[in-house]
């Protein structure tokens, strides 16, 4: 049963999977949505920390990881200069792990200005109301399918 628990841990951390899969995932395979819930935002939280962090290594990574690719912008990072442009630091945190992810929100943000401490507080903010919303709803889901009328 730990096993379980540190697979949601380490998907929660990668930057792609993150709560939005990962949470329904170990809720549907039948794990306490509770710590579901909490390991997974532990989980996503100890990497975008550890970015928020160690941002200027990072920033260096993977600028040069970039031109490597020979690729200067994504759609992500686009979509996130838009969001950004439109509804600031909060905007991004919240939209981000719906939209492109929070590692990346969390990049885009320190990369266009936002503070370590305000980057850290918005998205905290963020991943516990989705970790909250994606657990609830889907534990409210799957006992609706599950439950005999």
């Amino acid at each position: 049963m730990i096993y379980e628990y540190f697979l949601v841990f380490l998907g929660a951390a990668i930057p792609w999977l993150e709560i939005a899969l990962v949470i329904p995932l170990g809720i549907v395979a039948g794990l306490s949505p509770f710590w579901v819930i909490l390991v997974a935002f532990i989980g996503n939280m100890v990497t975008v920390l550890a970015l928020i962090v160690g941002f200027d290594r990072f920033k260096i990574w993977y600028t040069k990881r970039q031109e490597a690719k020979g690729k200067t912008t994504d759609k992500k990072s686009e979509r996130a200069k838009r969001i950004w442009n439109k509804y600031g630091l909060p905007g991004l945190a919240l939209l981000g792990p719906i939209l492109i992810g929070t590692h990346i929100a969390a990049f885009i943000g320190m990369t266009l200005g936002a503070t370590k401490k305000n980057t850290t507080i918005w998205l905290t903010v963020s991943i516990a109301l989705w970790s909250l919303a994606f657990g609830i709803l889907t534990a409210l889901g799957f006992d609706f399918f599950t439950s005999e009328l």
